[in-house]
């Protein structure tokens, strides 16, 4: 088995009274995508910072490519970074920051001049080392600050909510690009976000972080469809949150029922008893709407309900419907076709959900 790029065992770091990161141990692997995934002030960029010598640990070691960075300084770490704001040099042409860190190095200038041409072409901006940085879209200023720190060919690249400044249309493009550039160089990237849909798309692996700790690590569809925590399960994707006691525990099925008294059934994650404060959580893909109770699937538990509101947002839409009988908000994915597409508010509808693909948690079940 092959050394992994990066390992931290134990990391450790505190400010006063706050846990910035609370002994804290992964492991990533040779070539891949790494995301943390977590809130503001969860601990990531302090974290993010450990690993590149910016903030240096209390306690615990980080490993590189098998080598303690104990002793090593930020700029004798085999990394690189690329900030939200990407920090370009707007006195310098395009070339010039590319081969900013070579001739740092040493580098004499035709070597670099060539190192970084090669390197432009690589990211899709081939003739473009004459240019001055203003010159570039906001998209090719990314692709700039990434060139600018492959060509030093670092064993981890690390990416602190690099998209984060961009409008929603560049950074959904550079999601895709992001994704392909690491593909095709290999370079070992951990990323750093508060956005799901970033972690979710680009990762091979993503640790959802939550007060200084690690809720889980898995893969996208891993962290999507079984979440280990009560907390992974609200952080990543749209849910219904459901909160109530367990009345009743049969085998894998707990049935609660919320202060309102509405009743459902779902899925136990982990040890749940009777009595035990519990999360039920439905993910609004997975529910149906009908205008008739029959028309639902037999597996599924019915309700009846009114709609209150419509929430369109292209293939995103959704149904927001209020339980008859306790008033509980209730969202179910909007079908594109069909009889419901021109469902109304007020209108009186039934909906349900599979009780094995909804999940509940005890209410405390937050930290794995």
């Amino acid at each position: 088995m092959s050394t992994p790029d990066l390992s931290v065992e134990q990391l450790d770091k505190r400010f006063a009274d706050h846990v910035a990161v609370d002994r804290l141990s992964f492991a990533v692997e040779r070539g891949s995508f790494f995301s943390i995934l977590g809130p503001s002030g969860c601990g990531k960029t302090t974290l993010l910072r450990m690993i590149a010598g910016f903030t240096l640990p209390d306690s615990g070691d980080i490993r590189i490519g098998g080598r303690s960075m104990r002793e090593v300084a930020p700029n004798r770490r085999p990394v690189n970074m690329v900030f939200q704001h990407l920090a370009l040099f707007p006195m310098m042409s395009v070339g010039e920051n590319v081969g900013f860190g070579l001739a740092r190095r040493g580098v004499n200038k035709a070597e670099r001049a060539r190192r970084a041409a090669a390197m432009l072409e690589r990211v899709g901006l081939a003739g473009a080392a004459s240019k001055r940085v203003e010159e570039l879209s906001g998209g090719q200023r990314q692709r700039v600050a990434i060139a600018r720190s492959l060509v030093l060919e670092p064993t981890l690249l690390l990416l602190d909510e690099p998209l984060g400044a961009l409008d929603l249309k560049l950074r959904e493009h550079m999601k895709i690009e992001l994704k392909q550039l690491q593909a095709a160089f290999g370079t070992t990237f951990v990323y750093i976000t508060h956005d799901q849909s970033e972690a979710l798309v680009l990762s091979d692996h993503v640790a959802v972080m939550n007060r200084g700790h690690f809720e889980q690590v898995g893969t996208p569809q891993q962290l999507y469809y079984e979440p280990a925590t009560a907390f992974v399960a609200g952080f990543v994707g749209a849910n219904n949150r459901i909160p109530g006691r367990a009345e009743r525990v049969d085998g894998e099925l707990v049935e609660l029922h919320t202060a309102q008294g509405w009743s459902v059934r779902a899925r136990r994650s982990g040890s749940v008893s009777a009595g035990d404060p519990v999360a039920a959580f439905v993910r609004p893909e997975v529910a149906s709407i009908e205008l008739e109770a029959a028309q639902l699937p037999p597996q599924m538990a019915r309700y009846a309900g009114e709609v209150q509101s419509l929430l369109f947002d292209g293939a995103n839409s959704a149904v927001l419907i209020v339980e008859q009988q306790t008033r509980f908000e209730f969202r179910v994915a909007l079908p594109q076709t069909g009889r419901l597409a021109d469902l109304k508010p007020g209108a009186q509808v039934f909906f349900g959900f599979d009780p094995q693909r909804a999940i509940c948690f005890t209410a405390g079940s937050v930290h794995v």
